[in-house]
């Protein structure tokens, strides 16, 4: 149970003794009862609509001979799964992006698809990456394959390469700080990376993104249970070109899910959304 929840009981339990007194309750059963019907009938504040059990609070008390125990709510599972899309950061687009709405009619959709799916079904200790041309659906894969594991109860938190490295380094001097996001990023269940080493046109990714790169991913690579998805417009080929050390560790975690598009602007369907 949350320790926000933990201290709300006992505050409860305070308001119930109250109540008790007033109303000059005799029976220690009559007090339990109170106390009990004090604590269901709290508002909780748990992300999902409200449940006549618990009131959105995740948990019900109930009696247990001559005291109370406090039981999940059959809504909890379906409230926790909600809180982690919103803590995921990918907000409306895992409700846009997923399987079902991906437009699989090239061979090559099709093959995306069946490998995003198939990963869905055997990522443990595994990485899934896909490089190469711009606007053809990575991004759209990778958030359904996200969406899909957060129904199978793990965590995960959504990235943009560029931005998330440019505030780590931002905050570098501060140990604290840096460790603590940094750390946020090694140890989640799933971490998905977008658009990973994306620079300006032309230029390399710096010794200080590579130097970030390496000790975000060995960390990950170090603990085989937690699951990568990178999405970028390198192919693993240019990212080990860039540096070795960072592409043979995702080359590895990614064997079997290591997917490419060939550059070809046909398939960009940005623009053929737009007319251009």
């Amino acid at each position: 149970m949350p320790k926000t929840e933990a201290i709300n009981i006992w505050a409860l339990l305070a308001e119930a003794n109250r109540r008790s007194d007033e109303r000059s309750v005799q029976s220690s059963g009559d007090v339990l009862n109170a106390k009990i019907a004090v604590l269901n009938a709290d508002q909780g504040s748990m992300p999902g609509d409200d449940c006549p059990n618990c009131r959105k609070k995740g948990w019900v008390a109930v009696r247990d001979g001559d005291d109370y125990i406090v039981r999940d709510c059959q809504c909890l599972p379906a409230r926790l799964s909600i809180n982690r899309m919103r803590r995921s950061g990918l907000g409306d687009m895992l409700k846009r992006c997923t399987f079902d709405t991906y437009v699989a009619e090239e061979p090559w959709q099709k093959r995306l698809l069946s490998a995003a799916q198939d990963f869905v079904s055997d990522h443990a200790g595994k990485w899934f990456y896909i490089g190469g041309q711009v606007g053809c659906g990575k991004t759209h894969i990778c958030t359904a394959i996200v969406g899909e594991l957060l129904k199978q109860g793990l965590s995960a938190r959504y990235i943009v390469w560029p931005k998330a490295a440019a505030r780590l380094k931002a905050v570098i001097m501060d140990s604290e700080a840096y460790n603590r996001e940094l750390n946020d990023l090694q140890t989640t269940g799933v971490l998905y990376i977008d658009d990973f080493f994306k620079t300006e046109t032309g230029k390399a990714p710096s010794t200080a993104d590579i130097r970030l790169a390496f000790e975000l991913l060995n960390h990950r690579y170090i603990s085989t249970s937690l699951v990568t998805v990178i999405s970028s417009e390198r192919t693993v080929d240019g990212i080990t070109d860039t540096d070795e050390a960072v592409g043979s560790r995702v080359y590895e975690r990614t064997r079997g899910f290591c997917l490419a598009v060939p550059r070809d602007t046909r398939k960009n369907y940005r623009l053929r959304e737009t007319g251009i």
